[in-house]
């Protein structure tokens, strides 16, 4: 699959560049796959990183370009190291050795011809815990379908009902009509959630929503769509740890924390709709101390 980043489509902003040749398109990335850290995450859904952690791989750079993103400095200024294919797959295995209960891909759209070739690698020697695609979800439908095979867990992002906020905090256009797309094709191949013995989930979609503020009404469009069309086949991840950092602060309304009324009204409207398969957050989430140092560890 990698002669398909000779004219890059891996997402929807169809940038067309010859990765092979140097060139690179909106995300920065180009022909090596860009690695910012390798943990034991325990911050994940419970499900996700259970007692040992989940064993998160960090790509850098990104096709979004989110105001608020915590991980700017590798989403969107390219900090982190460049790593073989055959290095990737060993990184899979080394995290497996260390107890993770899954690999866990995060940010991975830009580098999936990459990661499938990886994957298989490890698997010939030896992979067996879970693989979670952790996506933004601004995909295209074919990159998702490659997947079959591959990716066990999707964790994807729902982040916008209505286009006008994917564009002006993300810079992102016709977001709602791709995800909800690629998130259908996650289902169809995942289908409902299947947990081993220690409840881990080994099968299944999770969807994450992080809440903004002044967005409340946006929200509940997205919770009333994924409901409508799932039910409780998939779960739903309701966050409220969003931290203005980046360029927040040149959007007012955004550059303040989450109001914590709207965030309980948002679970009980989930509540009143009859939905079971959610996930929330306490209190004290909203912290910069969350956000990874990424320090090239694991590398």
């Amino acid at each position: 699959m990698l002669e398909s980043l000779e004219s890059c489509r891996l997402c929807p902003r169809n940038c067309g560049v010859n990765r092979l040749n140097g060139q690179v398109g909106f995300c920065k990335a180009g022909k090596d796959v860009r690695l910012a850290k390798v943990s034991l995450h325990h911050w994940e859904e419970p499900c996700i990183s259970g007692s040992r952690g989940s064993g998160t791989v960090f790509f850098s750079n990104c096709n979004l370009s989110c105001v608020f993103c915590q991980n700017h400095e590798i989403s969107q200024e390219s900090f982190g190291k460049d790593v073989s294919i055959e290095r990737l797959g060993e990184i899979f295995i080394e995290q497996q050795n260390r107890g993770a209960h899954n690999i866990n891909l995060v940010t991975p759209t830009h580098f999936v011809p990459q990661i499938i070739e990886a994957v298989s690698l490890a698997k010939k020697d030896g992979l067996s815990i879970p693989v979670l695609y952790n996506t933004n979800s601004y995909e295209n439908i074919e990159t998702i379908r490659s997947l079959q095979g591959i990716a066990d867990v999707y964790l994807a992002d729902l982040k916008y009902f209505n286009d006008s906020y994917a564009k002006k905090y993300s810079n992102a256009d016709n977001y709602f009509f791709h995800a909800s797309k690629a998130i259908g094709e996650m289902f169809r191949q995942a289908g409902q959630a299947v947990f081993d013995k220690d409840n881990i989930m080994v099968k299944g979609v999770i969807v994450r929503h992080l809440m903004l503020p002044g967005l409340l009404f946006d929200t509940k469009k997205l919770i009333d769509y994924l409901y409508g069309e799932y039910g409780d086949s998939i779960f739903i991840s309701l966050m409220n740890q969003y931290t203005p950092m980046h360029k927040a602060v040149l959007y007012p309304e955004i550059d303040k924390r989450l109001n914590p009324r709207h965030y309980e009204s948002i679970i009980d409207y989930c509540l009143e709709k009859g939905i079971h398969n959610a996930f929330v957050q306490g209190q004290g989430t909203a912290s910069e101390d969350y956000v990874p140092d990424f320090d090239l560890d694991g590398i």
